[in-house]
Parts: C-alpha cells; sequence; structure tokens
C-alpha cells in the first residue's frame, strides 16, 4: 500500500532535473505585460518568487503569496493561511504542462501574476536556469496603485498640460517623460539580473 502511494505521488512529480517553461502574465495589462522562462523544475516557491522580482523588475518591498489551488504560499503566516514558500517546489505545484498557479504581489496594489507552464523538458547541457527567453513591455512602478493606477499614470505622463503631468515626473524621478517607456523590454538586462539565482543543471 505504501509503494502504491509513493507511485502515485511520483507520477504527479516531475523529475527534479527538468526545466520548466512558463509564461508569466501580469493580469489584467492591456497590452499585456509578460515573461517566458525555463527554470529548474526543482526551484522552491520561495526561489520562484526571487526569479519573479528580478524578472519583472520589482523591488521586493511588500508582501507575497503563490496560489496552487486552494493552498497559498508565501511567507509563513498562520493568521492569513500562508504556507512556507520554501516548503514547496514548482514540480510539485504546478508539475505538467497546461498547470497553472498565480503570484500576487503587494497585498495593496495587488498585482496578480498569471503563471502558465507551458512545457517541461530536458535541460540543455552547460545551460544556466533560470533564463529569460523573451517577453513584452516594462515593468510598472511600485506604489503607482495597481494596474488601474499605471494605465492612469502612463495617460497622465503622455499629457505634458495634464495638472499632474510635473508631480508624476517627479515622483518617477525622470527630467522628462521622454525617459518613460512603457514598451521597453531588455532581455539582456533580465537575464544579468538573473545570473545571480542561475546553476547548470547538466554538464557536457
Amino acid at each position: 500500500m505504501a509503494n502504491s502511494r509513493s507511485a502515485k505521488a511520483t507520477s504527479r512529480t516531475a523529475p527534479s532535473k527538468t526545466v520548466h517553461k512558463i509564461k508569466i502574465t501580469l493580469r489584467d495589462s492591456r497590452p499585456p505585460i509578460w515573461r517566458r522562462l525555463e527554470v529548474p523544475s526543482g526551484i522552491t516557491l520561495r526561489e520562484l518568487h526571487d526569479v519573479i522580482q528580478a524578472t519583472f523588475g520589482w523591488e521586493d518591498y511588500h508582501m507575497w503569496a503563490f496560489e496552487s489551488g486552494r493552498d497559498r504560499y508565501g511567507a509563513a503566516d498562520r493568521d492569513l493561511g500562508i504556507r512556507s514558500a520554501a516548503s514547496k517546489q514548482l514540480r510539485q505545484a504546478a508539475p505538467h504542462a497546461g498547470d497553472r498557479l498565480r503570484y500576487t504581489y503587494d497585498f495593496g496594489d495587488d498585482w496578480e501574476h498569471d503563471i502558465l507552464v507551458e512545457d517541461v523538458t530536458e535541460p540543455e547541457p552547460d545551460t544556466a536556469y533560470p533564463r529569460c527567453l523573451t517577453g513584452r513591455r516594462a515593468c510598472p512602478p511600485e506604489d503607482c496603485g495597481g494596474m488601474w493606477g499605471y494605465d492612469y499614470l502612463i495617460e497622465i505622463l503622455a499629457d505634458p498640460d495634464h495638472e499632474e503631468h510635473e508631480d508624476r515626473l517627479e515622483w518617477l524621478g525622470l527630467d522628462s517623460a521622454d525617459q518613460f517607456d512603457p514598451a521597453a523590454f531588455d532581455q539582456a538586462q533580465i537575464n544579468s539580473a538573473l545570473s545571480t539565482h542561475a546553476t547548470v543543471l547538466v554538464e557536457n
């Protein structure tokens, strides 16, 4: 009976030395703000939090949590029903292509990230993971009021006659709205930020 339970658990869990290809999309962003990554299947959700922060350019100021089914993982908090994210691996929470997770950053602005597992593959030799494959558009600034606030910020910056235009430039630390590009995406910069988290799974 114990062997049967073990086999069943194994069938639901991706092997530790595989790679999850995931697409992370910032919910309600129009046009969509997203990143496609390859990460080790054995990464913990705590480590995946760090990867998402580096990938999107968040500054890790606020509370956060993953949701997998009815379970929530983050900085353990019994009152909020949040389990330790360090205790759960991605391969356990979302073992198969098509599986989904939700990651929420900043419980005030509620930046919700939809995570889709697109594939589970073998790692390439001498390749460091995690890595960013592609993506679109810049991450919103911290504390701008969620997606609605970000859309309003873009509207203000596009209108030099808006009464809040100069105040918002000052808040962002910019001299000109030309320095603000919501369409910007720098894959090389993201992978540089990810390099501190990267490891080679298979050597040639």
